[in-house]
């Protein structure tokens, strides 16, 4: 176990790629498509807005990691929150699974809610994750 040690300051990564790469590609696809959210009763320019949020949020998680500082990682993971908050109260409340039923025809909020609480993690923690191993 101690050969893994050595990677440990570098795990944040993975989460980061995780979270940068579903957020850029869901808000790149609301930015190109601003007329996709009458289905959801949203207007274009909410559809817009949060199709900004998600793929600048996504861009400053994983842009964050490179800088000393965390605050651009911190507003990157707050980005995020409202878009999966909305998700979750409008299409995925009421059941947790995420595979789609007759009730919840996107299915449930067991995806979104696993993006928020990694968003929010970045909130909190910053560029602070594995630094400890370093020193």
């Amino acid at each position: 176990m101690d050969a893994l040690k050595r990677f440990s300051p570098y795990a944040h990564w993975l989460l980061r790629i995780a979270l940068a790469a579903v957020f850029i590609y869901h808000g790149w696809g609301k930015i190109t498509n601003p007329g996709g959210g009458a289905m959801m009763g949203l207007s274009s320019a909410v559809w817009l807005l949060v199709g900004l949020m998600e793929a600048g949020g996504g861009l400053l998680v994983l842009v964050g990691g490179f800088l000393p500082n965390d605050i651009v990682t911190r507003i990157g993971g707050l980005l995020l929150i409202p878009p999966m908050l909305g998700a979750i109260a409008k299409v995925h409340w009421g059941q947790w699974s995420f595979v789609p039923s007759e009730t919840h025809p996107m299915g449930g909020m067991e995806f979104q809610t696993t993006l928020l609480l990694l968003a929010l993690f970045f909130v909190l923690a910053g560029n602070n994750v594995g630094r400890s191993a370093q020193e």
